[in-house]
């Protein structure tokens, strides 16, 4: 069998249902995106998931590099995008901040230009403009791996886990109870795309970012239909819902205000077996991780049968290859 007939790109008919981000050459946000291009991502990710033992796209991208800078520590990103890029052929180089020069003042402009005689760079930074700022400095493509405003990788993690337990997306409602953080700004714009409805609860000053708001309010004018809400009442967010999500109440970098923060929050955002009895019967629960048992979830929920959080975490590898095979595909040694 020859190597095209192996590629999802390759053959006209795959090529209209996967031929995402063609014209992309960064993914900072998902507000780059539209519904099509959104929806094809989804549709490349579930293909990968559902080929990784035949290994039928192993060394789609081979030879190509990819330089994962992290400013925040990381589990779940870093072993995905390591283990991905692995699977795809490509070696992954993990540069943490006292690993380059940017310790000793180097600037973002100068790291961007160096690392763009390579292929990629997946960047976890404490600032959105940091990543903003490689980005317009970069000539290779630019994927945001988690800043303080936006985390998309996260939330093509999430919704692939939905559709995988709801088995459809349009018309479902998720209820977001907590901090209106860079997850609840990234799943905003996301389930906007596919014409899912989202409640966001929070107390007041914690909501979310408002470009966010703006973003998925436009998606759902343009033809989607969502429904987005703020509510500061996690009970009229949580009824009738088909999906609870939560993150951490503290943030990295946020530390200092954890005691503010946890009175503001509890026990009125907690998601417990109470508050889970609000939604639907078949609701799942779901949790980027690391999760706080006792503040922001209960280990009834978070450990209970209702909660997909594992699979949540699984799906990372699969998002992250689809975002990978898509912008780093042309530097491929095969290609």
């Amino acid at each position: 069998m020859s190597q095209s007939s192996l590629d999802p790109l390759s053959r006209t008919t795959e090529r209209k249902k996967y031929g995402v981000l063609q014209r992309k050459e960064n993914l900072l946000s998902l507000g780059e995106l539209s519904p099509l291009e959104f929806k094809n991502l989804l549709n490349l990710s579930d293909l990968f998931k559902r080929e990784r033992k035949s290994r039928r796209f192993a060394h789609k991208i081979a030879g190509s590099s990819l330089a994962l800078l992290f400013e925040k520590p990381s589990t779940r990103t870093r072993v995905s995008f390591e283990v991905a890029m692995f699977e795809l052929g490509g070696h992954a180089l993990v540069l943490n901040q006292r690993d380059t020069q940017a310790s000793r003042g180097e600037s973002p402009e100068d790291t961007a230009r160096v690392l763009s005689r390579f292929h990629g760079i997946a960047a976890r930074v404490n600032s959105h403009q940091t990543l903003v700022t490689i980005a317009n400095n970069a000539t290779i493509p630019v994927i945001n791996a988690l800043s303080d405003l936006y985390h998309p990788c996260q939330t093509i993690a999430d919704i692939q886990t939905i559709r995988e337990h709801k088995h459809k997306l349009k018309g479902l409602k998720v209820a977001w109870i907590g901090d209106g953080n860079n997850v609840c700004n990234s799943l905003l714009i996301g389930a906007s795309l596919v014409g899912m409805d989202v409640t966001v609860a929070c107390p007041k000053g914690y909501a979310p970012l408002g470009e966010a708001l703006s973003l998925a309010k436009t998606n759902s004018e343009g033809g989607t239909r969502s429904s987005i809400e703020v509510t500061e009442h996690s009970r009229d967010a949580a009824r009738d819902a088909d999906v609870i999500v939560t993150d951490t109440f503290v943030s990295m970098g946020q530390d200092s205000e954890k005691e503010a923060r946890l009175k503001a929050f509890l026990p009125d955002y907690q998601v417990n077996e109470e508050l889970m009895s609000m939604a639907k019967e078949d609701a799942i629960f779901m949790h980027c991780l690391p999760a706080h048992r006792g503040e922001e979830v209960t280990a009834a929920v978070l450990d209970g049968p209702q909660s997909v959080v594992w699979n949540e975490a699984e799906n990372r590898l699969h998002g992250q290859k689809a975002i990978l095979y898509t912008l780093m595909k042309r530097f491929s040694a095969k290609s």
